[in-house]
């Protein structure tokens, strides 16, 4: 199982409708894929989608449900551990919660080839937690300079904090290829220049289209609604990418176990 959580420094860059559209991709190429929406200040997985989960995550924490039992499986082939608004407990589990979790999400984890964590912009120990838990991270943003500037902000506080070493980045909204490729170098100028152990590769660039807009409105992943889009075909592509990249390591479920219990 490969674990990735999705940040962003900033709010507005499309990180969810990235989540989602990269879990469509996946499935399209035969993963198995679960979303774990991490923003549990603001859960919005579902929104985007258009559904209406029963339960979420706060009745695991709670005690009332097992995990197995909150997963929700979408029309789209992957499935949802849905949000719920203001649990902040699961960034401050003890040691009989964490290996009850653990024990929980090794049943349900066990059966999927991708976890996604879309977690919450900014860089409050909720996204920290999310990002050192899992084995990879994306971190997503546009072209504005606000933006990359609270990405690299994201990947400095994560790196000072627990010593997490590589990123992926994907540079969402922008005009051309060119726009992306420059902004990657721009932030990878100044990562070696002031954080030199970190590793930033550049996953991709999604460029802007009236297609994501309209795949909001109507709670449809655009990937969905516009499948022979500049933009699907761009995000079946990094999908590949992420597909064929391989890690010299990648954190196995029996280690993402592991390291849940050691936090």
């Amino acid at each position: 199982m490969r674990s990735i959580a999705i940040a962003s420094g900033k709010g507005g860059v499309g990180k969810t409708s990235f989540v989602i559209n990269l879990a469509l991709a996946l499935t399209q190429y035969h993963q198995k894929v679960l979303i774990f929406d991490a923003d549990l200040g603001l859960a919005n997985v579902d929104v985007m989608l258009g559904i209406s989960p029963k339960f979420d995550i706060r009745y695991v924490i709670n005690g009332k449900l097992n995990l197995k039992e909150i997963v929700y499986s979408t029309e789209y082939d992957f499935d949802l551990i849905p949000a719920s608004s203001g649990v902040v407990e699961l960034t401050h589990l003890n040691s009989d919660q964490k290996i009850l979790l653990k024990d929980q999400m090794e049943e349900v984890f066990k059966k999927y080839d991708y976890l996604l964590f879309d977690s919450s912009a900014g860089i409050s120990e909720n996204v920290l937690f999310f990002m050192y838990l899992a084995g990879e991270r994306i971190v997503v943003c546009t072209p504005e300079p606000t933006s990359i500037a609270d990405a690299y902000a994201l990947i400095k506080v994560a790196y000072k904090n627990h010593k997490i070493k590589s990123f992926y980045l994907v540079v969402n909204m922008i005009k051309d290829e060119t726009e992306g490729k420059r902004i990657y170098q721009q932030l990878l100028y100044v990562i070696e220049r002031f954080l030199p152990e970190i590793k930033l590769s550049y996953l991709g660039g999604l460029p802007f289209d009236e297609c994501v807009k309209s795949g909001i409105k109507s709670q449809v992943p655009y990937l969905k609604l516009c499948p022979e889009s500049n933009i699907s075909k761009k995000m079946k592509e990094m999908a590949l990418k992420m597909l064929k990249f391989n890690p010299q390591e990648i954190m196995g479920l029996e280690n993402f176990l592991e390291k849940l219990i050691s936090i």
